[in-house]
């Protein structure tokens, strides 16, 4: 397959700079580590995953999809992705029991399910695996994949990094569905998946800060997993 994008336009949205720490799955997406320790990812195989995971997920009825967004920058990011494809975005923190409880008013039963951030959204994650439903994601170079089936490798925390990879997964699982025959007929701007206005109108004040301590204690373990 081709190039996605220039490389140029990875670099620029910092999409290929990891943490200070790889974790062993992640180790063959390293293309080097930098002198102050940060881990710099492979772009081509970057670009590979994410127009392989937009073979991927096109098998399925996006309508059974759910994206889940914790962080602030993915939030705009889901949500636009949703609103192009169908999917269902949840925005903020993730709800013990969305999927496996159907007394919950905001049950909803995927049949596969995007995680911005392994970590932050581990719950969902868990609960899919219960489920047996086919887990997909962005994964950055400190994550434990123990329950993801298929990732990309990127930096998942960025602000100019997560609407980007959005931007460019839409539009190529937007091709493989079918949804447009060609990059020209995608006219969402890539300004539509960041982030825009009061942070307060997109995630509840907190929200993130509570999805982070929720899953504090479980970090270490899922580091050395």
């Amino acid at each position: 397959m081709d190039a996605n994008v220039p490389h140029e336009k990875y670099l620029e949205a910092g999409v290929h700079i990891g943490t200070r720490v790889s974790s062993k799955q992640i180790k063959k997406f390293v293309y080097k580590y930098r002198k102050d320790k940060l881990v710099m990812l492979n772009v081509d195989l970057i670009d590979k995953r994410v127009q392989n995971m937009a073979q991927m997920v096109a098998k399925y009825d996006l309508s059974k999809m759910a994206v889940i967004a914790s962080r602030v920058y993915a939030v705009p990011a889901a949500r636009k992705f949703a609103e192009l494809t169908g999917a269902k975005a949840f925005a903020g923190r993730f709800v013990p029991g969305t999927f496996t409880n159907p007394a919950r008013k905001d049950f909803f039963e995927p049949e596969i399910v995007f995680v911005c951030d392994p970590r932050v959204e581990r719950q969902a994650l868990i609960e899919s695996t219960e489920l047996g439903v086919l887990t997909v994601g962005l994964a950055d170079t400190d994550n434990s994949l123990k329950y993801l089936d298929y990732f990309i490798p990127c930096n998942n925390k960025g602000k100019k990094s997560v609407p980007f990879i959005f931007y460019l997964f839409t539009k190529e699982l937007m091709k493989a569905k079918g949804l447009i025959k060609s990059d020209e007929e995608f006219i969402t701007k890539l300004e539509d998946f960041e982030l825009g206005g009061i942070r307060e109108s997109i995630v509840p004040e907190g929200a993130e800060d509570e999805a982070d301590a929720a899953t504090n204690a479980e970090d270490a373990a899922a580091e050395s997993e």
